[in-house]
């Protein structure tokens, strides 16, 4: 089977496919453009968020058997279509969970103790001890919308942290130590919310002016799941009106973002999306990918 790497992956485990039989190639700063001319040569390919799988891509693709997105979500593969196709689709649901969750966890210790604002005046060579009088996140109230496998992780890593967990989750029966509950609910109950879960249809700009305003004034939010899932206009809004508190990106509708007005102010900590870019959540997505790949080819 002759397979494509189309963004970083672990040179071990493109080792460890080659000596498994694969005829691996590694393009990872491959583009869209020459990606149209190259992939139909192929019987897989692996992805990670970079590259982007579209229908029109699938379609120029008569070999194609397989493809596997490092990482959890499979927003950037027109999945049914290619499955459709008789393509399958896989992704590598684990390997992420850790550092996604450790990031979130991070994010709200941020903004509780304003340690960005605090560490930028330390560099401009003041002294502002008044300035930075916080709070701590023990005792509050998170609110998850979404208990997948990162959702599971940052509810664990915050009730170790003496807070109180609660989550909504129309897909989740129950989940030991955490209270599910109703959207509404949530907005109304939370200190800080976080989302971690999936962009679909459903969930594009599920959080707007309507769910902003059931919140409690001085909220805190973190979403390090995926962008358009938050209203851009609305957040920026709730930002600027005292309604939110603050606000901690790791995902953008756009990626890199055209309109950066959310990043720019004052109570926003954003990050490039890296909510996976540790050296060892990378080491846990190659070993997975490989493993789905030498599996696939044996059948």
């Amino acid at each position: 089977m002759k397979v494509l790497i189309c963004d970083k992956t672990e040179n071990e485990y493109i080792e460890q496919m080659r000596a498994a039989g694969l005829t691996v190639d590694v393009q990872d700063t491959i583009t869209p453009e020459e990606l149209f001319n190259v992939l139909p040569a192929y019987d897989g390919m692996v992805v990670r968020s970079r590259t982007k799988v579209r229908k029109d891509l699938i379609d120029v693709c008569p070999n194609l058997k397989v493809i596997v997105r490092g990482g959890a979500g499979l927003d950037t593969i027109d999945h049914e279509y290619a499955k459709s196709k008789g393509i399958a689709v896989m992704n590598t649901p684990l390997a992420n969970s850790a550092s996604v969750a450790e990031l979130t966890i991070g994010f709200m210790l941020m903004m509780a103790r304003s340690l960005y604002a605090a560490s930028a005046t330390m560099k401009a060579e003041k002294w502002e001890k008044k300035a930075f009088n916080g709070d701590e996140i023990g005792g509050k109230v998170l609110g998850l919308i979404g208990v997948g496998n990162i959702g599971k992780e940052v509810a664990r890593r915050a009730s170790a942290m003496d807070m109180t967990v609660i989550a909504y989750d129309p897909f989740v029966k129950e989940i030991v130590g955490v209270k599910l509950v109703t959207l509404d609910e949530l907005l109304a109950q939370a200190d800080y919310i976080s989302l971690h879960l999936p962009k679909t249809k459903e969930s594009a700009n599920m959080i707007g002016a309507e769910q902003f305003a059931k919140m409690k004034k001085g909220v805190r939010i973190v979403n390090a799941a995926r962008g358009g899932i938050i209203e851009d206009n609305a957040l920026y809004e709730a930002l600027t009106s005292g309604k939110v508190a603050g606000a901690a990106l790791d995902v953008f509708a756009e990626e890199p973002p055209t309109d950066w007005k959310v990043v720019k102010l004052d109570n926003v900590i954003a990050a490039p999306h890296i909510g996976a870019s540790t050296k060892e959540a990378q080491g846990r997505v190659g070993a997975e990918v490989a493993q789905k790949l030498i599996e696939f080819a044996k059948k």
